[in-house]
């Protein structure tokens, strides 16, 4: 379990958190609530690809999950970004998919409580928290996705405000969001310096949303895309000016990638559980699987991986908690790494430890299996994250 650290949020607020025996508590019920709604509707809204959205009010109505980490004093938990974490980890024992979803409608909640106007709080933050509407945050495009720069969604200068046009795509929640944090280009070729985020209302016109994407293993993240076609975005919607968008967007991709590998340690520490205790009761030739030493040995690595995988998410969550943001982007980038790669073979270790009975559905292994893949593209593929670490090696090794 992690360590009850204090944490300074992306946005510069003081959020103390829960005490522990009263965390605790709070987290049986979170177990609870998972065991009861989740959990048995994982594979109906993977079989008719549907968005959780009811279960998802359900969690805000009876938890307060989507204001986690916001303050009481703004209708939220005043949870820290540690104790976020070990939320999310709970649900993704079982869907990654739903902690996913969960936490990007929470994340949109969060920076319009703590950055945006007094009438973007009025017309949105209840809504978010209460899970009346959904929130997601639109950075990639058709045709740029880690190269952020290059993103064409175009913000034009008009009188009291902007006109948004371009296409976004693979984004979480866009099958039912339609509080939705932008990032545009407000000048062509201008790359990062030209970069502004927006908050856009999807109620309104110049918005329509496309099909979600029919993604294996993944429909309850609600991954999809939208346009916009001379969307009017006032001034005082404009959330980070040109310049400074980029940073914004970059100043809370870390946290992100932390609970990515959060969510994987989860997963593969659920898989290892399961292939234990399976491994531990079924005998073959007179002896149970865990006493032959080929399945010990097996389960021993993914042991081994795990512990190594939650040290490093260990240490980029103490990091961020810290307040220490230059150290954090490659404590994120090592925890995000290792975990996207380590979990796959893992999960492949557990499944083939409990034989064909691994591949039934019901044990939501190869559930897992699906949602590892996605872990390997979102907030940074497990490409960038290498070439991150790589540009810090002559800093760091070769002193």
């Amino acid at each position: 379990m992690h360590k009850y650290l204090g944490y300074v949020g992306i946005y510069g607020q003081d959020m103390p958190g829960l005490e522990k025996n009263e965390f605790d508590l709070f987290l049986t019920k979170v177990i609870r609530f998972r065991d009861e709604a989740i959990t048995p509707r994982v594979l109906e809204w993977e079989n008719n690809r549907a968005f959780p959205s009811t279960v998802l009010t359900q969690a805000a109505a009876e938890l307060g999950l989507l204001g986690m980490e916001i303050e009481t004093k703004s209708g939220g938990l005043g949870l820290t970004f540690e104790q976020k974490l070990r939320v999310l980890d709970e649900i993704s024992e079982t869907s990654m998919p739903f902690a996913f979803s969960l936490v990007n409608t929470h994340n949109v909640a969060a920076r319009i409580a703590r950055q945006g106007s007094d009438k973007h709080r009025e017309l949105f933050l209840n809504d978010l928290i209460t899970g009346t509407r959904f929130g997601s945050t639109a950075l990639t495009e058709p045709s740029a996705g880690s190269d952020f720069g290059a993103i064409k969604t175009l913000a034009t200068r008009t009188k009291g405000g902007w006109l948004l046009s371009g296409e976004k795509a693979w984004i979480t929640n866009a099958a039912a969001s339609d509080v939705i944090i932008i990032y545009a280009q407000t000048k062509k070729d201008a790359g990062a310096r030209g970069i502004a985020s927006f908050l856009v209302d999807g109620t309104q016109q110049g918005f329509s949303r496309t099909e979600p994407f029919p993604l294996i293993g993944g429909h309850a993240i609600g991954t999809g895309g939208f346009r916009l076609d001379n969307y009017f975005c006032p001034d005082e919607d404009t959330l980070a000016p040109a310049g400074e968008g980029f940073l914004a967007a970059l100043s809370s991709i870390n946290e992100a990638r932390t609970y990515v590998a959060s969510m994987c340690c989860s997963m593969v520490r659920f898989a290892l559980r399961k292939a234990v205790i399976y491994a531990s009761t079924r005998k073959t030739f007179g002896h149970t699987l865990l006493e032959h030493q080929g399945v010990a040995w097996s389960l021993a690595n993914v042991a081994n991986q795990l512990e190594a995988a939650s040290l490093l998410t260990e240490k980029a969550i103490s990091t961020i908690s810290a307040g220490n943001s230059k150290q954090a982007i490659l404590a994120a980038s090592h925890a995000k790494k290792f975990t996207s790669e380590m979990i796959e073979p893992a999960l492949v270790a557990c499944i083939q430890s409990m034989g064909a009975e691994g591949l039934r559905e019901e044990h939501l292994l190869g559930h897992h299996m699906s949602a590892a893949r996605i872990a390997n593209y979102v907030d940074g593929s497990t490409e960038i994250q290498t070439e991150r670490i790589s540009k810090s090696l002559l800093q760091i090794y070769g002193t």
